[in-house]
């Protein structure tokens, strides 16, 4: 196990990190589209209101507030239905309550003074998101280090101490993180102030840290046992609306794939929540809709469809729902021309902003998450092959890549030359 994990605590990824802000269930869809664009891992975090505005709260009851989280592909797939397509001005104004898909055990309340392990152990059990406790003060888990806050080092507490704030991975206390929230050494307006940390940041932390985890980072994918081979699909002859009616698990992505004549597969392009986290959701809504799977993503590289894929940051949003106004949407007007669902044309017809993020079995660790993080995205496919021949794999996701960094080592042999291409 690397020292990493042991000596670091949840508390030194905090820095920095904005202050969390709900986002109820009470709000219209056009509100989370719109805060979904600004959102980490393609999603948000949905609430339930307080009962009592001015009243205080602990993790448990602050745990019980918490619905699930909200993502893409979930708008897009509701906007899609027959219904809201009819009357999208109705859908738009449509509660987060009736979209959202509740799970209580997507996000967990930390305290800041939790090990890293224990928080990577929570993750690799499906928790997605970490609520931890801003504070400009906080004693470490270990002896063997002291984290600079605030300008200053701290030493940290005795054993006795330490051993207040363990924290079960299963069930964090809620005795000790409500111990860290009333501690007399966080100022008052620092109480109660949460930030909330996504697995991307986990690993965005982590290869700042590369060189303390080898011989992991050098080491493939493969030899890691880091390919999920358990990934969702739909050939790109299907209709893309297949994807409204399956659950892709984790990570939230469909691969569309192409045949070959020996029964193997192509990926081609996908259907996911990192494809459309910034795009027109009314656009792709219709496209999902009305076209094929590889229509689908054959749009989403038309230049003619602009709108599909909005450029978030010259598309100034203001709060009102006017900025993103429904409207009647066509083969015309969304830049969609039909073709014909046979496709024999070649995978070069796929290339540009529609090909997928791709890696080889042979592929390093660290170069696969660095991928991931360049990309923003939430995964790679893992391919075999060469060019035009490569078939598609598996895929690594955020928790594939968790549990592959604290695996044991592999042998020598497998840290070839071409482990880090």
């Amino acid at each position: 196990m690397a020292s990493v994990f042991l000596y670091h605590v949840v508390g030194d990824l905090t820095v920095g990190k904005p202050e969390l802000e709900e986002f109820y269930e009470t709000e219209t869809i056009g509100s989370a589209i719109r805060a979904i664009r600004e959102s980490t891992e393609c999603g948000i975090t949905v609430w339930k209101r307080k009962t009592h505005m001015g009243m205080a709260e602990n993790n448990d009851t602050r745990q019980q507030r918490f619905v699930g989280i909200l993502t893409s592909l979930d708008v897009v797939s509701f906007l899609a239905k027959p219904q809201c397509l009819e009357d999208q001005d109705k859908a738009m104004k449509t509660l987060v309550s009736d979209v959202v898909v509740p799970d209580n055990a997507l996000l967990k309340i930390v305290d800041p003074g939790i090990r890293l392990i224990d928080a990577l152990e929570m993750m690799k059990q499906g928790v997605r998101r970490l609520l931890v406790l801003k504070s400009t003060v906080w004693k470490g888990m270990s002896k063997r280090f002291s984290i600079l806050y605030n300008g200053k080092w701290l030493k940290n507490v005795d054993n006795s101490s330490c051993n207040n704030l363990s924290i079960n991975v299963s069930a964090p206390s809620s005795a000790a993180s409500s111990a860290s929230s009333s501690s007399p050494s966080t100022p008052p307006f620092m109480r109660n102030k949460f930030c909330c940390l996504s697995r991307e940041d986990i690993i965005r932390f982590l290869i700042g840290c590369l060189g303390a985890l080898a011989p992991l980072p050098l080491s493939s994918i493969s030899s890691l046992g880091a390919i999920n081979h358990n990934y969702s699909s739909i050939d790109a002859s299907l209709p893309a609306a297949e994807a409204t009616q399956k659950n892709p698990g984790d990570p939230s992505a469909f691969a569309i794939m192409e045949s070959t004549p020996d029964g193997r597969h192509r990926i081609l392009g996908e259907i996911s929540v990192s494809k459309l986290w910034k795009c027109d959701y009314i656009a792709a809504a219709w496209a999902l809709a009305n076209l094929s799977a590889g229509q689908f993503i054959m749009g989403i590289e038309d230049n003619v469809s602009s709108r599909w894929l909005t450029d978030f940051n010259n598309n100034s949003l203001d709060n009102s729902v006017e900025s993103i106004r429904p409207r009647k949407i066509s083969s015309m007007s969304s830049g969609y021309s039909p073709v014909s669902p046979t496709f024999g044309v070649g995978r070069g017809t796929y290339r540009g902003r529609s090909a997928p993020l791709t890696c080889k079995t042979t592929s390093s660790l660290a170069a696969v998450m660095a991928q991931m993080l360049s990309h923003r995205a939430t995964h790679v496919w893992v391919t075999e092959g060469e060019d035009d021949d490569d078939v598609l794999v598996g895929v690594v996701g955020y928790a594939d890549i968790l549990v592959a960094v604290t695996s044991k080592p592999p042998s020598l042999s497998a840290l070839t030359p071409r482990s880090i291409i």
